[in-house]
């Protein structure tokens, strides 16, 4: 008997049914994908995504960049080893790379130091946090005599903390300048500015546009033009984000300035955020231009101060270049000194 033709029709698999099926599950893996790729960059890329890195939790978490990065290139080799088996997560891989590549494009250059030869006069510059005052006084003292540096910005250092300074390297050379001078001994608030007797009567000015601690800067003398500013902006912990993102704001004042200018200190931010990056923007950064951009300079111990952020910088407008860059450990602080010498190429 022979079977009806709409017999031997419904017979037949539903090809075209079967092919939408596989083209949704497609489309949803493809979303799925995208969704997977974004969180992995809202960890790594805040500061690319409508400025998340201004805050929190993103503004601790971006400090971490370069560790994060690593995290996410041992998920990209997890992800190519699944694709051994399974083709269909490469749409997840291609994603773990592409946000691999951005990160690694703005973390790399600073550990590739600068090619161009520096030339100018040389300028010394030495930066450290003294933390509340406990570092050792004597150890720093040895320290400039060491560098000679031509200026040191110290931040949390007062009246307590200078007072133990002044007699130490003014016999070097020195004078102190204290951002306070009504007889308060407290160290936490205050900056420190110790300037080489060879730059001549310079004009000290203490700043208090930041939201809570003030700012010195020197100019004139033999600086000339050129503006020494000893910076220390607030913690951007929850609660003095926004007071952060001011102080960081205040930078381009000298970085876009009209007149050449160091500011050196505890910035309390790195280079992956991007409030610093714009704050700075027309200034170069010291570390960075030797290479040497991922040093970490703070940590709340010995051990973990080798994995910590580098947010201690020095920055100069254009025309001043660093040619050196060290960091050295002083007992009793969790930051590390900073110092440059630094080539005033238009001077």
């Amino acid at each position: 008997m022979t079977a009806s033709p709409d017999r031997l029709a419904s017979a037949n698999p539903p090809i075209p049914r079967a092919r939408d099926v596989r083209r949704g599950r497609g489309t949803v893996r493809y979303v799925v994908a995208v969704v997977f790729t974004l969180i992995v960059a809202v960890a790594t890329l805040p500061d690319l995504l409508f400025g998340l890195d201004r805050r929190s939790p993103f503004v601790q978490l971006v400090s971490l960049r370069p560790w994060i990065l690593g995290g996410v290139l041992a998920l990209l080799v997890l992800l190519l080893l699944v694709m051994v088996f399974e083709r269909r997560v490469w749409p997840f891989a291609a994603g773990v790379l592409a946000v691999l590549l951005v990160g690694g494009g703005m973390v790399l250059p600073r550990v590739l130091p600068d090619a161009d030869t520096v030339r100018g006069a040389p300028f010394r510059v030495l930066a450290f946090n003294t933390f509340e005052g406990e570092a050792d006084a004597d150890q720093l003292a040895a320290l400039i005599e060491e560098q000679q540096p031509d200026a040191v910005a110290i931040s949390e250092s007062g009246n307590n903390f200078a007072d133990k300074l002044t007699p130490l390297v003014e016999p070097l050379g020195y004078r102190v300048h204290v951002s306070t001078d009504d007889g308060a001994d407290d160290d936490v608030e205050e900056v420190t500015a110790v300037v080489s007797d060879q730059l001549g009567e310079v004009d000290v000015r203490v700043g208090d546009e930041t939201s809570a601690f003030p700012y010195i800067e020197v100019s004139g003398g033999a600086l000339d033009t050129l503006r020494f500013v000893a910076f220390h902006a607030v913690a951007p912990v929850p609660g003095s984000v926004p007071d952060w993102n001011e102080d960081l704001a205040l930078l381009s004042r000298w970085c876009a300035g009209p007149t050449p200018a160091v500011i050196a200190g505890d910035f309390n931010a790195t280079l992956d955020h991007s409030a610093l990056r714009d704050g700075t923007s027309g200034c170069g950064n010291a570390a960075a231009q030797r290479g040497a951009g991922l040093i970490p300079t703070w940590g709340p111990s010995p051990n973990l101060r080798r994995f910590g952020p580098q947010i201690d910088h020095v920055f100069a407008t254009d025309g001043i270049t660093a040619e050196t860059f060290d960091v050295r450990d002083i007992p009793g602080s969790d930051h590390r000194a900073i110092m440059t010498t630094l080539r005033l190429t238009n001077q």
